[in-house]
């Protein structure tokens, strides 16, 4: 046996789709837009590295107001997580509605929790997930208030 077949390299950490731009592993993952349905999120077609050059160009605009953002999952340091699952995940399944068809272009997939977790349910809703709302839905706070 070979020593990659006796020691698989460890499973890469899992990802949180709506994270701030300061936590550990932060990337981009897309740039909101205004639909006609609201706010929804526009994919890169590669998730970029949080830099500070990258958050300077929102300007003075809160950069989780135009960005969307990916971080290493914090798992017992998120109110969201209850030592197993993260809750905001469910929550977004429970309350939202579906925001898309298909799954959405998504390359965080393979490491994403909340696609570990709940499944095509959680990718139909991300779209419409946006971490820093200044007028939220009754739906909105909701789903992102920890129980």
């Amino acid at each position: 046996m070979s020593e990659a077949e006796t020691n698989p390299a460890p499973a890469p950490p899992l990802m949180c789709p709506s994270a701030q731009p300061e936590m550990e592993d932060s990337v981009v993952l897309g740039v909101l837009e205004n639909t006609s349905a609201g706010q929804r999120l526009a994919w890169l077609e590669k998730p970029q590295p949080v830099t500070l050059q990258l958050l300077a160009l929102t300007g003075e605009v809160d950069p989780r107001q135009i960005f969307r953002f990916a971080a290493r999952c914090e798992e017992s340091r998120c109110v969201h997580f209850d030592g197993q699952d993260c809750r905001l995940a469910a929550r977004i399944v429970q309350i939202l509605p579906v925001a898309v068809d298909a799954l959405p272009p998504c390359r965080l997939r393979p490491t994403c929790r909340w696609y570990q977790q709940e499944g095509r349910a959680a990718c139909l809703r991300c779209p419409e997930v946006v971490t820093q709302l200044e007028n939220p839905t009754a739906e909105m706070v909701q789903a992102a208030t920890p129980q």
